[in-house]
């Protein structure tokens, strides 16, 4: 009888065939399969790092993947000047952030430019360097990049750069799940909890979670500030602090001479109503007057000069206050925030943003760069321009050692607000100004309701005026809900969102500083490794157990006068 060879043995050949076949040809049975995280976070902001650290603490595996090439969004992109509120309540990882920065600066060698002495202190209501809380709230841009990086290389977090979620089939869900999130260079993440870090909210809108572009009406949450608000003139960015109106038309006063540009030619819209428009955005430019270190600014590509024929307008009324937002960050540099009637804010130009493809968004983001550095050079440069202000921005230039690999220009621009989710809680005005109690605090926000302007128009009058610029000051800090960072149950049970919170336009306005999303990323973090360990959705979190872990960890979650 003949022998039966072994079952091991006889599949040996084909084995081998088939191990070749791979080697020569990749078949796709030998590709790697990616691997399956605990965590993966779209999106290389303040928050994202954050969330990645507090898992990573916490004994989960965590990878952050996104189309950042820098990590920690605005905060190492140039908003240097941090806008803090109340830095009483910003505990946790943002506080050890800002500890970080200060032990930076605490060294002799991080004083380039100027003696630590000749610096001056001075914060955003409150002082530059905290000395007694070891903290420091102003930085330059690389500093706090290095900061980032230095918590990814402690943690060994992985991160992958450069990668665009493929947001019409990248999102793989399953059972009310993410079960996995592929990019448009084909790699593939699987993840058994997912947050979605970044400032458009592209991964909340492709796993198919309800949100909301533009101001909601007055009415839709019982809001005072929100909705178009014509009339209403807060700050000093608007027309009114010019001694006479501002003809909008080329010839002043003659509607037939056409219209200047950046000039809507629209209706406004009626009061307290809603729109699809969302606040301007600017890059928060790092500048410097240090001869040594200043690059001066370029004619920027197409320039054209007759775009800033408003401007031009603007300074012959005697406006002066320009550089009054040149504020003060270490090394004779600025954070250049946006500040006056048409300023580096780029008013009704980013509409289409929050919703755009990628190829638009470019052309936006390219559209905003030259804007501003054609502001820039208009202002240093053009012959029109009162001599006392051309010879003052002269003085200025773009700081040589920042955003070395960008032409010295910001690699993030200031995306202010753009899809925002509605979830399980909706964060209104109402429990900012404490007219209503929060459930469930996970942190605390304490900036002022802050919107900028939304359109440039034309009043009844025949004159130039902004609108959507606001600023309503609070009573005291408030709490952010747990609910604000998880989508309805019945659209995802695995991704929790700390940037584009659940929140109405007007409350965004306050919610939207970095310190908080930094808070907000990490106590996701937590309530998704919660989640994770009970084997329960993140609209199951018991709360008792989120905020026993939040407080053991450092955070503030409730104000006591």
């Amino acid at each position: 009888m003949k022998a039966v060879p072994s079952p091991r043995f006889s599949r040996a050949p084909a084995i081998l065939l088939t191990f070749c076949c791979a080697l020569l040809t990749g078949c796709s049975t030998f590709r790697q399969q990616p691997s399956t995280y605990d965590l993966v976070i779209y999106g290389g902001t303040s928050a994202g790092v954050m969330a990645a650290v507090q898992a990573k603490q916490m004994g989960k595996s965590v990878i952050i993947v996104g189309p950042d090439k820098h990590l920690g969004g605005l905060s190492s992109g140039g908003l240097g000047f941090t806008d803090t509120g109340n830095k009483a309540v910003i505990g946790g990882l943002a506080r050890d952030f800002y500890h970080r920065v200060w032990r930076h600066y605490d060294r002799p060698e991080a004083w380039t430019w100027q003696q630590k002495t000749e610096y001056g202190n001075k914060g955003q209501g409150t002082p530059a360097i905290d000395g007694a809380q070891r903290t420091m709230w102003i930085f330059e841009p690389h500093v706090a990049e290095q900061v980032f990086e230095d918590y990814v290389r402690e943690f060994q977090i992985p991160v992958h750069r450069d990668e665009w979620l493929d947001r019409a089939n990248g999102v793989r869900k399953g059972g009310g799940r993410i079960r996995a999130i592929t990019m448009l260079s084909g790699k593939t993440y699987v993840g058994r909890m997912f947050i979605d870090a970044t400032y458009e909210g592209d991964l909340l809108a492709a796993a198919g979670v309800s949100y909301h572009v533009g101001r909601e009406s007055k009415a839709q949450y019982g809001e005072d500030w929100n909705g178009i608000q014509t009339g209403v003139l807060h700050h000093r960015h608007h027309f009114g602090v010019l001694p006479h109106g501002i003809s909008p038309y080329r010839v002043p006063g003659d509607p037939a001479s056409g219209v200047l540009p950046r000039i809507s030619t629209e209706p406004p819209g009626e009061y307290g109503a809603a729109d699809h428009r969302v606040q301007a955005y600017c890059y928060r430019l790092c500048l410097t007057d240090h001869p040594e270190n200043r690059v001066p600014f370029p004619k920027p590509d197409g320039y054209d000069p007759t775009q800033y024929e408003l401007l031009l307008r603007i300074f012959e009324a005697g406006w002066r206050e320009t550089f009054d937002k040149f504020d003060p960050i270490p090394n004779h540099k600025t954070d250049t925030n946006n500040h006056g009637p048409m300023s580096t804010d780029n008013i009704g130009m980013n509409y289409d943003y929050p919703e755009a493809t990628y190829e638009r968004r470019r052309e936006i983001l390219c559209e905003h760069e030259n804007y501003q550095k054609g502001w820039l050079y208009f202002i240093a440069n053009d012959p029109h321009m009162p001599a006392d202000v051309r010879e003052k921005m002269s003085r200025w230039g773009f700081a040589k050692d920042e955003f070395t690999d960008n032409g010295n220009w910001p690699h993030q621009i200031y995306v202010r607000e753009a899809r925002r989710m509605i979830g399980s809680f909706v964060m209104t005005e109402n429990e900012l100004l404490k007219k209503r109690p929060t459930p469930d605090s996970v942190g605390m926000g304490s900036y002022t309701i802050d919107s900028h302007n939304v359109q440039r128009y034309i009043t009844p009058e025949g004159f130039v005026q902004n609108e959507g610029d606001i600023g309503v000051g609070l009573k005291a800090p408030y709490e952010i809900a747990y609910g604000s960072l998880v989508p309805k149950r019945a659209e995802c049970e695995n991704l929790l969102v700390p940037v584009c919170v659940s929140a109405s336009h007007i409350a965004f306005g306050s919610i939207r500083m970095e310190p908080v999303f930094m808070i907000l990323g990490q106590s996701a973090a937590t309530a998704a490794v919660l989640a994770l360990d009970q084997g329960i959705a993140v609209q199951e979190v018991k709360y008792p157990d989120l905020r026993d872990r939040l407080l053991k960890d450092g955070q503030v979650l409730e104000w006591r006068d």
